[in-house]
């Protein structure tokens, strides 16, 4: 693993009260919409979905707000239409763990199983058939990730792998773990990379969010037809550190 940049960005006051005043909303609005799905368990999963949907309008349009922090996509015509897919995605912050919920849909994401556990949020996220793995026992969860992976897939839910395993600063690189690329491998669907520039803005293990503009670009569709698990995941990665050179040059250009 590289190492990562260091960050020469400096906070002001409007840094910190805005990320102050977002804290507040998420802790207040995670709370509220958990009991909302946990309420509606019985309903049909598209209605919960929709629930969590409304949250994570809001969050972005908050987070906009009290932090000026936005984003724009490149390549959203390569998303299927008519079929799932795998999305092998960058991991840099918390914020692509909901943000890709607004143009990559209906999807499921591959998570730590002890997110479930937190009150409310995590309890409200148990009930939207995640794919909650153990990573204390790497072969169990392999096989849950390729029989639930598989299940979700077919059902119609996008399956969104970090395959860095843990957010990684920008410009630091981690090797790809193969869970995503061999669930491709054993279900057939396609791989989609995605790359992103967010823990420019919104930094792994920091309270603090900056303004900006986050950069998104999806990758052109990856077939997994008579390919090996490993060269899916090369073809994703190698698509992915391109896609974050543009993206890092843009920025600095820009």
């Amino acid at each position: 693993m590289t190492q990562p940049r260091t960050s020469s960005r400096q906070a002001d006051f409007r840094v910190y009260l805005g990320s102050t005043l977002l804290f507040i909303y998420i802790v207040f609005s995670t709370l509220i919409v958990g009991v909302a799905i946990l309420g509606g368990y019985f309903l049909p999963f598209p209605m919960r979905y929709k629930i969590a949907d409304v949250w994570i309008n809001c969050l972005l349009f908050m987070l906009k707000l009290c932090c000026g922090l936005s984003y724009e996509v490149e390549g959203l015509e390569n998303i299927p239409r008519d079929s799932a897919a795998i999305i092998l995605s960058k991991h840099q912050s918390a914020w692509e763990t909901v943000a890709l919920r607004q143009f990559i849909f209906p999807q499921t994401a591959v998570l730590k199983k002890s997110l479930l556990q937190i009150p409310f949020g995590g309890w409200a996220l148990a009930t939207l058939k995640p794919i909650a793995i153990d990573r204390q026992n790497q072969k169990e969860a392999l096989k849950m990730l390729i029989d639930q992976g598989i299940q979700r897939l077919q059902e119609g839910l996008f399956v969104v792998v970090f395959p860095e395993g843990t957010r990684v600063a920008p410009g630091a690189h981690k090797k790809f773990n193969a869970g995503g690329a061999m669930l491709a491998q054993k279900s057939g669907f396609p791989v989609i990379p995605l790359a992103h520039n967010a823990g420019e803005y919104w930094p792994r293990n920091s309270f603090l969010k900056y303004p900006g503009v986050i950069k998104v670009k999806i990758g052109p569709v990856i077939s997994s037809i008579d390919k090996k698990s490993k060269d899916i995941n090369a073809e994703a990665e190698a698509w992915i550190n391109k896609a974050m050179l543009q993206i890092d040059a843009e920025r600095i250009a820009g």
